[in-house]
């Protein structure tokens, strides 16, 4: 079972959507909404790696993801950006999986001029850990910034996958090289891989988005 970070943006989820909990099924149609092109740029660790053939919209990843991209065809593509939760437009390919991390997502606005319109500052956002998602964001006024929750990162576990993100477990985790899908999250409580999986998913300082920080 692969493990995928999706982001449940503020007003998607207030629009229609259902408030989720650590360990909670659900399913989601999902888009990979390419890195230039996320909110407030700067999504290093968020990032998802997917492979495969591309038809009307659709990558079915070598690895067993089904996910819309933006990219219409293709006969075969990599593609690295954001998974979002998409629940407006066409019908998407939906991913049912566990959620296993939840973290909830801060976003710092700022105006280029007095009064101007308030636009994301690319790479300052913050994230915290909760178990459960809320079903409202607010924001605060803070230093000539405005704080925004901006959504809900999640980390969903879905069946029949692999992914860039279960590797990278499964080797910080001491695990094989030939370990099977899956193997990363076996024996672990809840609360112990929740916070396992927010060590995968974390905001880099100045000096890290430098390109000084390593990858694992």
């Amino acid at each position: 079972m692969g493990l995928w970070h999706v982001f449940y943006e503020d007003w998607q989820m207030e629009c229609c959507g259902t408030p989720f909990s650590v360990g909670d099924e659900v399913s989601w149609p999902l888009l990979l909404v390419s890195d230039g092109e996320t909110p407030g740029g700067g999504w290093h660790d968020q990032l998802t790696k997917v492979a495969g053939p591309v038809a009307d919209g659709v990558l079915r990843d070598e690895n067993g993801l089904v996910v819309a991209v933006q990219e219409e065809t293709g006969e075969w593509m990599r593609l690295v950006g954001l998974l979002t939760v998409e629940t407006h437009g066409a019908k998407l390919p939906e991913a049912r999986g566990r959620v296993r991390a939840v973290q909830v997502v801060t976003q710092a606005y700022a105006r280029s001029e007095p009064d101007g319109p308030w636009e994301p500052v690319p790479g300052e956002r913050s994230l915290t850990a909760v178990d459960t998602c809320p079903k409202w964001f607010g924001d605060k006024e803070a230093d000539g910034r405005r704080l925004r929750g901006a959504g809900v990162l999640a980390t969903l576990e879905v069946p029949g996958t692999d992914s860039w993100l279960s590797h990278a477990v499964r080797e910080a985790s001491g695990l094989p090289g030939n370990a099977p899908p899956g193997a990363e999250t076996e024996g672990i409580d809840g609360d112990s891989l929740a916070a396992l999986l927010e060590t995968f998913s974390t905001v880099s300082g100045p000096e890290e988005r430098r390109g000084t920080r390593p990858r694992p």
